[in-house]
């Protein structure tokens, strides 16, 4: 320093810095602190880059179709678990021309006449083959039952309906078509196809007195009735009848 205040020059002709050098070194704890927190900082913007540089080396394009294709393989994966499946195709097989049985019987045919699908379409009875015809009784809560004859109808390639009794029984009202087709809904290893039946044709031939549970109707695919089974339970013996059908 010169006499007049003024620095002396720097032999090396590097700028003039000021540096001011503390009698106590605990002065510099802030000063050590920041450059530890700016440090910390630095090293996590580091390795926030190295994990997002393979994602980002082609912009925002790849993560758009990462995220996109992940979103298609779980809507896939739920569809096929919870959709609803594919109804069998109808049979091509001819009606049986002389059934051991009068039509409404067990060797016999469907008893002639019509129901209405779900969508609104007519359908002759005796269309409705080869399957299972279930008649819901008066009063029915919703079981596995129909999940049961589902997904063996579905496994065997066979058909499944649900009607609803129209009578009631015991105080009983008939089951309304809405709740049989959410009963149907719970079915997810088969597709039950609902039907409506005013008359009650199907109900008054094979359940002449309502109430229990589900009747059961198996149908050949030559339209002959295999068997009627009052108060149908899961089990052996149902799904047995079932595999009947496909080579009866």
């Amino acid at each position: 320093m010169r006499s007049g205040g003024d620095p002396d020059p720097d032999d090396y002709g590097l700028p003039r810095v000021d540096i001011v050098v503390p009698d106590d070194a605990r002065e510099l704890d802030r000063d050590v602190l920041a450059y530890h927190r700016e440090e910390r900082r630095r090293r996590r913007r580091a390795r926030t880059r190295r994990i997002t540089r393979p994602l980002t080396r082609f912009g925002v394009a790849v993560p758009i179709i990462a995220g996109a294709l992940l979103v298609a393989l779980i809507s896939g994966v739920l569809m096929t678990v919870f959709g609803p499946q594919p109804a069998p195709r109808p049979t091509t097989a001819r009606l049986e021309p002389d059934p051991t049985a009068r039509p409404g019987d067990v060797g016999g045919l469907l008893p002639a006449g019509n129901v209405t699908l779900a969508d609104g379409t007519v359908k002759p009875l005796r269309e409705m083959r080869p399957g299972v015809i279930g008649i819901v009784p008066p009063g029915y809560r919703c079981g596995p039952l129909v999940a049961d004859i589902a997904a063996q109808t579905r496994a065997n390639q066979l058909n499944f309906w649900l009607v609803a009794d129209p009578r009631r029984a015991g105080g009983r009202e008939p089951v309304p078509v809405k709740d049989v087709r959410e009963c149907a809904g719970t079915a997810h290893r088969g597709t039950p196809l609902v039907v409506e039946d005013e008359r009650g044709l199907l109900a008054g031939t094979y359940a002449p007195k309502p109430g229990g549970t589900i009747t059961t109707v198996f149908v050949e695919p030559d339209g002959v009735v295999a068997g009627v089974v009052p108060n149908q339970k899961s089990g052996n013996d149902l799904n047995q009848k079932i595999k009947d059908l496909t080579v009866g």
